[in-house]
């Protein structure tokens, strides 16, 4: 026996030994002890990223073996990953995270705000195999090769969001398959420009369906344009039964159910290329019922107010964007995903809407309200998932204006 070391001491470490095999076989120690295992079992396979401008980096395959391509943006949240690869809102996009370790605490089979991954490819730094929550479902390896979704690993992101700050937003591509950046460039040249994109009608749900109590005090109908989960929760939480509806619904079917109040959902692509939609916000204007638009609602009720949107620089997406409701003078930190953005020039010079959130770090416009109409929208989230619950009173306002609206309609 080692000098110094008792009797007692032996036995404080046999019962501390006895206590982790224990949990270990009860799945209440994380998976990091297994983790020296893995690294020796695991084969690093070498992948490439290859941006538009011709920038590569190298790294390490992980997730799914392939080639994929989209158009590249960053995220700054530090936690919320598996909420971030299900938004729709990335559909077609490769994510840059600008946190370090991902996959850290595992893949948690509710923690989605979608049926399944909608990011096209993830670029990390860190790709966490193994995973320190025991609630956990699976690991991020497992959760992506099971989705087909192709991720590369053990490259400087900072060097890659950096490049993006200065370069702008462009198509990038990843390949575990190959590194044939001739044959890598001729396909990243096939891959169209966000600008211009319709995306919206291949995420939204095939035919409606219904959310929440049946026996909820107000009836809400979701236009459905790529819709998160929390914004369905966070209404049903206040009292609402939801009926979602495509996004090429037209506002005849939607009134038909007799709604008290409309959501605009967020969603994928170029609200610029999204014509139809437009002319259903302004057919739902033309009415009485509340309106409330969220992110990409937000830009189509801009739009169907005469009201232009443009691409951004590089886009809104993190948990920790800086708001200021113009209204209540109040700021609140947000949790934001968005690569087009209203025209402030058009918004100050329309008659019919008024601004009320600004972006404190660039000043572009956050929320507008439509004039003498019970109609408005944010260009961020208030439901997070992931983020801050600082805009959740948004959601009370929307309820609260849509029980005046049926306390002031008449009863036929």
């Amino acid at each position: 026996m080692l000098q110094g070391f008792s009797k007692k001491n032996a036995s404080c470490v046999g019962v501390i030994f006895c206590t982790v095999i224990n949990n270990l076989h009860s799945g209440l120690i994380s998976s990091y002890l297994w983790l020296p295992m893995l690294v020796r079992n695991s084969e690093k396979s070498p992948s490439i990223l290859l941006l538009e401008d011709g920038t590569v980096f190298h790294g390490v395959a992980a997730g799914a073996r392939g080639t994929t391509t989209g158009e590249l943006c960053f995220n700054t949240g530090m936690t919320g990953y598996q909420e971030i690869f299900t938004d729709p809102s990335y559909y077609r996009q490769v994510l840059v995270a600008t946190h370090v370790h991902i996959g850290n605490y595992g893949i948690h089979g509710e923690e989605v705000e979608s049926d399944s991954i909608k990011i096209s490819g993830l670029i990390c730094r860190s790709f966490n195999v193994a995973y320190s929550r025991s609630s956990a479902n699976s690991s991020i390896q497992q959760y992506f090769e099971s989705q087909g979704i192709v991720a590369i690993s053990d490259v400087d992101t900072r060097a890659i969001v950096r490049h993006i700050r200065s370069k702008g937003a462009m198509n990038c591509i990843i390949s575990s398959e190959t590194t044939d950046l001739d044959a890598l460039r001729s396909e990243l040249k096939q891959v169209p420009s966000m600008a211009g994109l319709e995306l919206s009608s291949l995420v939204t749900t095939n035919k409606p369906y219904f959310f929440g109590n049946p026996s909820a005090k107000y009836r809400v109908a979701v236009m459905d344009f790529g819709v998160k989960r929390n914004i369905l929760r966070s209404l049903a939480n206040r009292d609402c039964y939801l009926q979602v509806f495509p996004a090429s619904s037209s506002y005849a079917a939607i009134k038909q159910w007799n709604p008290d109040g409309i959501l605009l959902s967020n969603g994928p692509g170029d609200p610029g290329a999204m014509s139809d939609a437009v002319q259903t916000v302004k057919d739902i204007l033309a009415d009485t019922v509340p309106v409330f638009g969220i992110c990409l609602g937000h830009q189509l009720l801009a739009e169907a107010c005469g009201i232009g949107t443009y691409k951004m620089f590089n886009g809104h997406r993190g948990i920790n964007h800086p708001v200021k409701n113009i209204i209540s003078g109040r700021c609140e930190i947000t949790s934001q995903n968005h690569g087009f953005a209203v025209k402030s020039d058009d918004v100050m010079a329309s008659t019919l809407v008024e601004v009320t959130h600004v972006n404190l770090n660039d000043g572009t416009i956050e929320g507008i309200r439509v004039k003498n109409r019970a109609a408005s929208s944010v260009q961020y989230h208030p439901e997070a998932a992931p983020g801050p619950h600082d805009s959740s009173y948004l959601f009370d306002e929307f309820v609260q204006v849509i029980g005046m609206h049926v306390s002031a309609t008449p009863v036929i």
